[in-house]
């Protein structure tokens, strides 16, 4: 009863999750074009995914999962469906997600093993696997109701049916540790505990095997996604797109969005995208981006790219950014692989690589 006293408040007075304000990019996410300044590794035609084997990284690119040796990459695998999450295995195989609808385990023997989650609640929207320490598998499922696809659709619908599924693919018991997420996308081993990504509540949770969640990080200026362990301690949160008051507005007036996600063609939406610029039909385009040809500093950005470096506690160290003028959009994946970083950013369907001893020299400037 007070909690449904405190969200009409809310309602009325405009506060907390009625509010349309956004945290501002500042401090250790204060904005550069450092992602910008990345090299180009390979690129892709419908990359997803992005993982490393501790000798590699590895991409999957539609149904295939690459090795990026010669800017475009020795196939490793091959599939029937598109592969929308990638694990590497400590035994040398993989696990993958197809269509977001079943997870294969190639193991590095040969055999091979198939889920599709819970009996009683099969996978959806399977968008990205981990490794947990005792061998199951935590796999975020991020929507019951749309295809990993629609993300989209899940926003401007306010989804929160996300999931977090703890999975054994020794004996395919699979169980949810977390329900009734806000689009789950992204997890990692953190102790005892299992990082995972709420993109549409903008925040980090820490869930326990036994279901219990406490909140890491909260109130980013994001769309946080996957996750991945960073060697020196701490973790690397991608972020595949940042927030808007214009969207935030939308999101809160709901008689318009259902009728604009009614009326109006998806790519179209007031909702943010993995890269914009390409039409002009797009919602925000002329004086609200440009003044007599010249991009206005505080343009809000449709599309974005953004990877943080986390400590160990989840505090946010600095930031790797491709601004709203910029192309390496919608960041989705992060991999440590000999001294660099390995980013796919979405939007152009780039491999991107930083070296780390650079990134944490200026960081400590």
């Amino acid at each position: 009863m007070i909690g449904a006293l405190r969200a009409i408040g809310d309602r009325v007075l405009g506060r907390g999750d009625a509010s349309i304000t956004v945290p501002i990019f500042d401090g250790a996410l204060k904005p550069n074009q450092i992602l910008e300044n990345a090299e180009i590794v390979a690129q892709f035609d419908a990359a997803d995914d992005l993982a490393t084997d501790g000798k590699a990284p590895l991409v999957c690119d539609g149904g295939r999962v690459l090795l990026p040796t010669d800017g475009a990459g020795t196939e490793v695998a091959h599939f029937d469906r598109p592969v929308t999450a990638l694990c590497a295995l400590p035994d040398g195989g993989i696990a993958v997600a197809l269509d977001g609808r079943e997870v294969i385990v190639r193991e590095g023997a040969g055999g091979e093993r198939r889920s599709t989650g819970p009996a009683n609640a099969p996978f959806r929207s399977a968008n990205a696997i981990a490794c947990l320490a005792d061998g199951r598998l935590a796999v975020t499922d991020g929507s019951r109701d749309n295809d990993c696809a629609q993300w989209t659709h899940d926003l401007m619908g306010r989804g929160a049916t996300g999931r977090l599924i703890l999975l054994d693919p020794r004996n395919g018991d699979a169980r949810e540790a977390a329900r009734g997420l806000e689009y789950a996308f992204g997890a990692c081993a953190a102790g005892n505990e299992t990082l995972v990504s709420e993109s549409w509540r903008h925040r980090v949770l820490a869930v326990t095997s036994d279901g219990r969640r406490r909140i890491v990080l909260g109130r980013l200026p994001v769309y946080p996604s996957r996750l991945a362990v960073a060697a020196g301690g701490g973790f690397w949160l991608t972020a595949f797109a940042a927030r808007t008051q214009l969207v935030e507005f939308v999101l809160r007036e709901n008689a318009f969005r259902r009728r604009m996600m009614k009326e109006i063609a998806p790519e179209h939406w007031i909702a943010p995208r993995l890269r914009s610029g390409d039409s002009y039909l797009e919602p925000m385009q002329g004086a609200h981006l440009r003044t007599m040809g010249v991009l206005k500093p505080w343009a809000p950005p449709r599309s974005y790219g953004l990877v943080i470096r986390l400590s160990a506690d989840g505090v946010p160290r600095y930031s790797l950014h491709s601004r709203v003028d910029g192309i390496n959009h919608g960041i989705v994946a992060a991999a440590e692989v000999g001294g660099f970083l390995y980013l796919l950013a979405r939007g152009p369907g780039r491999l991107l690589r930083l070296p780390l001893a650079d990134l944490e020299k200026d960081a400590a400037a």
